[in-house]
């Protein structure tokens, strides 16, 4: 491990650990507090960064400044504004009363609580047009909210917030500005590892390991690098680990991010994810709200979905959406397959992937576009319903173009085996590669000791491999034609396609006979055995005496 993650890492621990020792681990808002604390440093940190070495007029002014805040802190705010415009749009806009070290220097008064709280709100303030998200009805998310307020014992905010800005002070980002992706993506697992869990909402929770989402990236985006004016797109976007990981490989600057999800607590997670990411400026494209009730993403005459180059998903498999089930069902031409029932027993297994899969494929390019999501196992052998509905249109249509089974255990928090179905809309692939790599990956514990697996680094390869270039392993892939697809029932299961062994030997005539030979002497001695212990079974029967009435 990297010295400077290392320390990224402790950083994340101590200010957990501040957490709790006032009382809130494992409290619902623990998380706003982590992250938003973590943000807040990483964008003074990034600005100080930026003053130092971005081509400005003022870079000689803060290059050699032995303290690059002290130094700032001597102009007046109408010249910090001046400082801010030519940053970019990437950087925040900070004043010397937003800085660290502004609030270092107040921790001696009683009311620090309130001075924490309002300088938060103040950069929210000041930044809500660039580093904002927004909800489907168009109101703004700021960055920044009061955070001492989650300390029930008023007299301990102060004391609160004090020691978070001890650990902020003694902690610099600037080693890590150029580590990038790599580096950010490991930091960012870790930091909300603690905050993954099935009770935290809709959606959000179904975190994507880093190794599927840069199978799904690198496969569907290739190692082509003369790309411009890309446009990617998550309906169920989560934290943000499939699109951060289909940005990476497109090139961050070549890009543009839109989402949508319906948890408040991903939202946050996702700024946090595009900030550290340097995609800022797709900050007001990641909407919070429900994608199959208000898609908020439209085409420009506003009446039909936005179409995009790169579209991928890991949408929840099974939850209850009866509350919403009538407005769904209402858009017949959005979910042309179907929508599942409501299960009035059984309401939390209703199959609401069904419902992505089809929003998936409706918001992919007509002809060029891409996209990949991931699925029950289960699904690509549907049977019937929906989910043979939506196999006939994807093989008819010739859009699937591959499909990778994962290990089982792979995800935090399901067991259920998943598979990730490929999609493209040029159509211009001519079979399907079908890889079935559930018996791959390396077994470990993760941080509440349950046993999970993961893909190794060379599996990660062997699988990008064998898919872009369709080739045919033994009991790991194949390569079928849509036709074959149809006479197996529509079933995009390797294993249905996997030839039956049958091992032969070649020996003679001689050879054979006597085989036969001993084969048929070892069935006969068998039988005289069989039939020996039935007649001595038949014999102490007969002998047995009759006890009162019976044997």
């Amino acid at each position: 491990m990297s010295d400077i993650k290392a320390k990224t890492i402790k950083l994340i621990d101590e200010l957990k650990a501040t957490c709790q020792a006032k009382g809130l681990g494992n409290d619902g808002n623990e998380f706003k507090i982590i992250t938003q604390v973590f943000l807040y440093k990483f964008l003074n940190d990034k600005f100080g960064y930026t003053l130092k070495t971005k081509d400005t007029r003022y870079k000689a002014l803060f290059a050699k400044a032995a303290k690059w805040d002290e130094e700032y802190a001597k102009l007046s705010e109408d010249e910090q504004k001046r400082v801010c415009k030519v940053l970019g749009a990437d950087c925040p806009n900070l004043y010397s009363r937003h800085l660290i070290s502004t609030l270092w220097n107040q921790q001696n008064k009683k009311d620090f609580d309130q001075i924490f709280d309002d300088t938060m709100e103040d950069i929210a303030a000041v930044n809500i047009e660039t580093f904002s998200t927004m909800t489907a009805e168009k109101a703004k998310i700021p960055i920044f909210e009061r955070l001492t307020q989650y300390v029930t014992d008023t007299s301990q905010r102060a004391a609160f917030a004090r020691a978070l800005i001890d650990k902020l002070a003694n902690f610099s980002f600037e080693e890590a500005f150029k580590e990038h992706y790599d580096f950010f993506a490991a930091v960012f697992e870790y930091l909300i590892q603690d905050y993954n869990t099935a009770g935290g909402g809709k959606y959000a929770e179904y975190y994507t390991p880093h190794a599927i989402a840069t199978i799904m990236a690198r496969l569907l985006v290739g190692d082509d690098e003369d790309l411009h004016n890309i446009e990617c797109y998550d309906p169920s976007a989560g934290t943000g680990t499939l699109l951060m990981a289909l940005a990476h490989q497109i090139g961050e600057d070549k890009c543009t991010i839109f989402s949508q999800d319906i948890s408040q607590r991903s939202n946050k997670m996702l700024k946090l994810n595009l900030i550290l990411n340097n995609l800022v400026s797709s900050l007001d494209n990641a909407i919070q709200g429900d994608t199959l009730v208000s898609p908020y993403h439209k085409s420009e005459d506003g009446t039909s979905l936005k179409q995009f180059d790169f579209v991928v998903s890991n949408p929840p498999f099974k939850m209850d959406f009866s509350d919403t089930h009538k407005d769904i069902a209402a858009q017949p031409a959005r979910f042309w397959a179907g929508v599942p029932n409501i299960k009035p027993n059984d309401k939390d297994k209703m199959e609401i992937y069904l419902c992505f899969i089809q929003h998936v494929i409706n918001s992919l390019k007509e002809e060029s576009g891409k996209g990949a999501i991931v699925v029950p196992t289960g699904f690509i052998t549907s049977k019937n319903g929906i989910g043979k509905k939506i196999l006939e249109k994807i093989v008819d249509e010739h859009i699937v173009w591959g499909v990778v089974s994962m290990p089982s255990n792979v995800f935090a928090n399901t067991g259920t085996n998943v598979s990730v179905l490929f999609f493209d809309k040029s159509k211009s692939s001519e079979n399907v590669i079908l890889i079935d790599a559930q018996k791959l990956g390396e077994e470990y514990k993760d941080a509440q000791g349950l046993k999970k697996r993961r893909l190794t680094q060379d599996e990660i390869e062997k699988i990008v491999t064998t898919f872009r270039k369709k080739e045919v392993v033994d009991d790991f892939s194949v390569v079928v034609s849509y036709d074959q697809i149809k006479e197996k029932g529509y079933a995009l299961s390797a294993g249905q396609y996997f030839d039956i062994k049958i091992e032969y030997v070649d020996i003679s005539e001689e050879e054979f006979n006597a085989q036969m030979k001993a084969d048929t002497d070892e069935l006969n001695s068998m039988f005289d055995e069989s039939h020996k212990l039935e007649s001595e079974i038949k014999k102490q029967l007969a002998g047995l005496e009759f006890v009162g009435g019976k044997k």
